[in-house]
């Protein structure tokens, strides 16, 4: 077994490139855009754009074969790394979700003619798109629950429910939406994924909930002009073409499986950004910042805040970069992938979250204020303990996943059971002792 931490040779000037560009541009323009709507950020955001498609950095989540770059994932997990730097970063570099999950949903499970008609434009950034999957009355984590119903009359699929938090929706141009096709099926065959166009009749956007993240109060009918929204939905007898259905009917879990794997460590990558944005912080004020007379650096407990930090940002990334290494090698479907994506997705929220309390613990007032990006981070970061699937399901799953291989010894004793052992032992050894 070979073990190499070294960022491949070629590969160390893109990512070079990357840093300055988001801490020295992205970064600070971060600051500047608020009150811009949509159609003013694009405009300001195009030539940024343009620099990251010149460089080949552009939408490196996919193969070639549909407008990426076909990076693999260890070099992903490189990137988003710098990129969770920077809020607006994913969107500079055509990664961004939930477009980039719902083009990984489009590349395995659409047609050509779909893959024409919304997979290529979105991959150039030429459209936005929402997923439409949690509903306000049913677990999110579990998506064979949903209640929203999608039944063909005829040409067409008409659907009905109520959706949540279907980012973008109030500015996208077109939504994924998961509904039941057949009640009566098996759990996991229920449901399909259904493009609806924006502006399609039977489909409204109510408002824009407000979140912890962006908090604002949010009565029907306020909608953001901009990127960011969480969308309620309603569809009331809309109606799509029956070639607006991605695969087949009963095909939404699968579908909706392959798109969230990709996304969910794609978050845990940029959760390794933040953490290290967090940690310079925090390092920062125990330099600078004295108490009693002396740095807080040279006290003990800030020592520990230091220590403790990164040692935990270290686990977290070397536990992100072995997920991205066995989805490269064993698939990213397999089952060793699956466990380390979820053990990922639960386990490094948290380190995320607690490196983010600790600096701004160490900064205090200013910490808690407007004043440092600290409360922001933290904000942000506390959806991620449910987004994607919230961390229960994540460990459930971890659980399930370790246990599938594992069989009680038939004599209902543990296998390490000593006396068990001891006799086991003088059978097979105790001719070599009575020797001696």
């Amino acid at each position: 077994m070979a073990w190499d931490f070294a960022t491949p040779a070629e590969f160390e000037p893109d990512l070079q490139w990357m840093r300055d560009f988001v801490d020295q541009t992205l970064i600070p323009l971060e600051l500047l855009y608020e009150g811009l709507d949509q159609q003013q950020l694009d405009r300001l955001w195009a030539p940024l754009k343009q620099q990251v498609k010149d460089r080949g950095l552009w939408a490196a989540h996919l193969p070639p074969e549909h407008g990426g770059q076909g990076y693999g994932q260890v070099h992903l997990a490189l990137m988003h790394e710098v990129l969770g730097r920077s809020e607006l970063a994913p969107e500079i570099f055509g990664c961004q979700g939930p477009d980039s999950g719902n083009a990984e949903l489009l590349a395995v499970g659409a047609n050509e003619a779909q893959k024409q008609r919304w997979l290529y434009p979105l991959l150039a950034g030429e459209l936005r798109s929402t997923f439409a999957l949690t509903e306000p009355h049913t677990s999110g984590s579990d998506p064979t629950g949903i209640k929203t119903r999608c039944e063909r009359d005829g040409d067409e699929w008409v659907i009905n429910g109520h959706k949540w938090f279907a980012s973008n929706a109030s500015v996208s141009d077109f939504s994924l939406v998961m509904a039941v096709t057949d009640p009566e099926a098996p759990p996991h065959k229920r449901a399909a994924m259904i493009v609806v166009p924006r502006g399609t009749p039977g489909m409204r956007v109510v408002r824009d909930v407000g979140s912890m993240h962006d908090p604002h109060y949010s009565p029907e009918g306020f909608l953001m002009d901009r990127i960011g929204g969480h969308s309620e939905v309603l569809f009331e007898n809309c109606r799509v073409p029956l070639d607006h259905m991605i695969g087949e009917p009963g095909e939404g879990f699968v579908l909706a499986q392959k798109r969230l794997g990709g996304g969910r460590i794609h978050h845990a990558m940029r959760m390794i950004g933040q953490c290290n944005r967090a940690f310079e912080m925090l390092k920062e004020r125990a330099i600078a910042r004295e108490t009693r007379g002396k740095p807080l650096a040279k006290q003990q407990m800030v020592q520990a805040m230091l220590a403790d930090s990164y040692v935990e940002i270290e686990m977290a990334r070397l536990l992100v970069l072995k997920s991205a290494w066995t989805m490269d090698t064993e698939g990213p479907f397999s089952k060793a992938a699956r466990l380390d994506i979820s053990a990922s997705k639960f386990a490094i929220p948290n380190i995320l979250l607690t490196v983010i309390d600790r600096a701004i613990q160490l900064h205090g007032a200013m910490g808690y204020s407007t004043d440092m990006p600290l409360e922001k981070m933290y904000r942000g970061a506390r959806a991620l303990r449910i987004a994607d699937g919230a961390d229960e399901v994540h460990k459930q799953s971890v659980a399930r996943l370790l246990l599938e291989d594992v069989e009680a010894n038939e004599s209902g004793l543990p296998s390490e059971h000593i006396p068990s052992q001891r006799q086991r032992a003088e059978a097979r050894f105790g001719h070599l002792l009575a020797d001696l």
